[in-house]
């Protein structure tokens, strides 16, 4: 009787284990609950750190140690973090809450694999706005074969304000990142992640996120290789100066008086509604979403507990001091429509915003292409400014008809002239593989047309044009025939470069930079691609 009581509960214990709920899932802090979309699981929201608020606003997160004594429910989608959104198009831009550290994860419903690589998402927004809502998961969810989770982290004066000491250090966005990413690494065995198989993916600020997460010498525990799509951490708009500066300006804008003193900033800050924090950034903008960071990473101070950068990203390069896992770096040939698509756009009188270039120029041009701290004197950024527009546009005026060449300038400055030296140090101090492509298929709609307002302009392949036939965005709308064969190659690249650690485009075999005289690079072309071997990048 024993006997069989006791095979009756094994066949029980079976029965339970072979049909349990992929819905719910068990991590320490208890157990959560997802939901069924149909083609994939989704668990969203889950918090990773402690929320932010009171005492701990502006200070290095503090990991989530609670214990539910419920089924947690992880069906709501991830709210944004407080933020100044340019992508909302009203005067009020305000957006988000305070309280929004966390991940969401999405699982591809397989039922002949027990396990999935991992596509780890942080994403883009200038340090400033955007989140993980905002970029869609579906087209990578369509080809099943990753799991994808996406990080929320602290943005703008929330994010990254600092005074430069030990006080108000900044980076706790980049802080919120790591975390994150350490709860991933602990955690995403419960969902059916393999550890061992982890990419970490960004694209702008995401790219450059990614890529000072590279530069810390454990991101090789936490991660198998990475991407940094348009965007990287030499990129003239990442590391700035002048940040102690604009956080004592904002201490004024929001009432704590003319202050001097980095520990009464702190509190007063502290005692102030986030939102009059985040409001106060328009403060900082002289045209449209311009300079589309104002507060970004900084360099921290010696001593900085939990730093995340105390030296420039390229004097890190060159330590060797870095994790040596393989990158992936890209731009598209006209990233520049990004931000500089905004001088296309008409003005209340009917003129094109870029006419006011020709009288305006010395004073706009430092903000939107981020030399405003980087010389000692007026006279010396006058003569860069000078020197900036004669070699792209000569002695013609600014108008229309230029737009293209100006585009090109900002292209070249913000982020292919980044991209092009970030390989170069790679190659020359680190020793594992870094690789390059560089994206020339146009969107009908996308970034540059929203910016521009109008469609009627040729812009290019401009910032995003590729990035969103992976993670999907109603601005990236509609998608052509030849662009969903595009994404079906990246997608494939991503999860071939995950999984075995090779990159292939196609046809195209990816070289290593390292080691070699010219840059190797791939040409993302609309009908193809090919392989360029070049001294300058194109």
């Amino acid at each position: 009787m024993n006997f069989i009581i006791f095979v009756t509960a094994l066949v029980c214990l079976w029965a339970s284990a072979s049909h349990a709920d992929p819905l719910i899932v068990n991590l320490a802090n208890g157990k959560l609950r997802g939901r069924d979309n149909g083609g994939f699981y989704s668990f969203e929201s889950i918090p990773y750190a402690e929320p932010p608020l009171g005492e701990l606003r502006f200070e290095t997160p503090q990991p989530y140690n609670r214990q539910w004594n419920e089924v947690f429910n992880a069906t709501n989608p991830p709210v944004l973090c407080l933020q100044w959104d340019q992508f909302i198009d009203q005067p009020d831009k305000l957006a988000g809450s305070e309280d929004c550290l966390t991940v969401s994860v999405y699982k591809p419903k397989d039922a002949n694999r027990k396990s999935f690589p991992v596509i780890v998402h942080i994403h883009g927004g200038a340090f400033m706005f955007g989140g993980a809502s905002q970029h869609g998961h579906e087209t990578l969810m369509a080809s099943g074969k990753a799991i994808v989770v996406k990080i929320s982290y602290r943005l703008g004066p929330i994010g990254f304000l600092s005074t430069g000491d030990l006080e108000l250090t900044g980076n706790y966005g980049l802080k919120d990142q790591r975390l994150a990413l350490q709860w991933i690494k602990q955690n995403i065995g419960h969902f059916g992640g393999e550890p061992e198989n982890i990419l970490v993916i960004g694209h702008s600020a995401g790219g450059a996120s990614v890529h000072i997460q590279l530069l810390q010498e454990n991101f090789k525990q936490l991660a198998k290789v990475a991407v940094s799509l348009s965007g990287n951490a030499l990129d003239p708009w990442v590391v700035q100066k002048g940040a102690s500066r604009r956080a004592f300006e904002l201490g004024r804008i929001v009432g704590c008086e003319l202050l001097n003193d980095s520990k009464q900033l702190k509190t007063c800050l502290r005692n102030i509604d986030a939102a009059k924090l985040v409001r106060a950034v328009r403060q900082f903008l002289v045209f449209d979403y311009v300079p589309f960071t104002p507060f970004g990473p900084v360099m921290e101070a010696a001593g900085a507990p939990d730093a995340i950068l105390t030296e420039h990203p390229s004097e890190i390069i060159k330590s060797g001091k870095f994790s040596q896992v393989p990158w992936l770096t890209s731009y598209t040939t006209e990233d520049g429509g990004y931000n500089a698509a905004l001088l296309l756009a008409k003005q209340s009188n009917g003129v094109e915003a870029i006419d006011e270039l020709n009288s305006r120029w010395y004073d706009l041009a430092p903000y939107f292409l981020f030399y405003r701290d980087s010389f000692k004197t007026i006279n010396e950024m006058d003569d860069y400014s000078r020197d900036l527009r004669q070699q792209y546009l000569g002695n013609r005026n600014f108008s229309v008809d230029n737009y293209l060449d100006l585009q090109r300038l900002f292209t070249d400055v913000l982020f292919k002239n980044a991209t092009q030296s970030a390989i170069e140090l790679h190659r020359q101090y680190g020793k594992s593989p870094v690789y390059a492509f560089a994206y020339e298929i146009p969107a009908d709609k996308a970034i540059g047309q929203w910016l521009a307002k109008r469609n009627d302009i040729f812009l290019g392949s401009v910032h995003g044009d590729d990035y969103f036939l992976i993670f999907d965005s109603p601005i990236r709308q509609p998608i052509r025939p030849d662009e969903k064969l595009v994404s079906k190659h990246l997608i494939k690249m991503l999860e071939e470069f995950v999984q075995a650690g090779t990159m292939t485009y196609d046809n195209c075999v990816f070289r290593d930079n390292v080691g070699q005289k010219e840059f190797q690079l791939v040409s993302i072309k609309r009908d193809k691609c090919v392989h360029l071997e070049v001294e300058q990048f194109p």
